[in-house]
């Protein structure tokens, strides 16, 4: 009874030792911000007539996705704001001082989802918290995903589209550049390594 016992427990630790090791595997990523495989861009109207379209050049995060559980997805991303660039210094100096991003009371910004919904066509909707300047509020991300699977270099790799849009004056951004220039437009890439 003991050596069935045994076994019965080898065979068990076995088991549960392989399906959290093809979980973690399957579900963990780095961002490849050292590739330069993700970028973070957003856009606002100025003033009705033109958009104003710039980046930000440093920051950091990891997600996990498991193809067969996509709900279970979830994303965590640091944005260092003074990296902000819009290909313009002296505009870039503006939107870093206390007007706009006021990156020396708030160095970063974060993005911590909370849900992420699939549908059957590739689509999702992430649902998060972003803090910036200070202040966090649910906002929504539209998600596409673009693929996954082995890179040359013997690793493995997925990939997202995703883009939000909300109100500066809603992240206590109160500078008023008109009705035109309120909302903030975000796109984000992100290509992922897997751990």
């Amino acid at each position: 009874m003991k050596m069935k016992n045994l076994i019965a427990g080898a065979i068990l630790t076995g088991t549960l030792a392989g399906t959290f090791a093809t979980t973690v595997q399957a579900a963990d990523y780095t961002i490849d911000t050292k590739g330069a495989h993700a970028s973070i861009n957003f856009k606002v109207s100025h003033l009705g007539y033109s958009w104003l379209e710039g980046r930000f050049n440093e920051f950091g995060g990891q997600f996990s996705y498991d193809e067969a559980n996509p709900s279970a997805a979830n994303v965590n991303v640091e944005i260092d704001t003074a990296s902000v660039d819009s290909n313009h210094a002296e505009r870039d100096k503006h939107i870093r001082s206390g007007d706009f991003l006021d990156v020396s009371n708030f160095p970063k910004a974060t993005f911590k989802s909370t849900s992420f919904n699939a549908n059957a066509d590739g689509t999702a909707v992430m649902n998060g918290n972003l803090t910036l300047h200070g202040v966090t509020k649910a906002v929504e991300l539209k998600v596409s995903k673009i693929g996954e699977g082995q890179d040359p270099w013997g690793g493995y790799r997925a990939g997202f589209t995703g883009t939000t849009e909300f109100k500066m004056k809603d992240f206590g951004i109160t500078k008023n550049l008109g009705p035109a220039s309120e909302t903030v437009y975000m796109e984000l890439h992100v290509e992922g390594i897997r751990q």
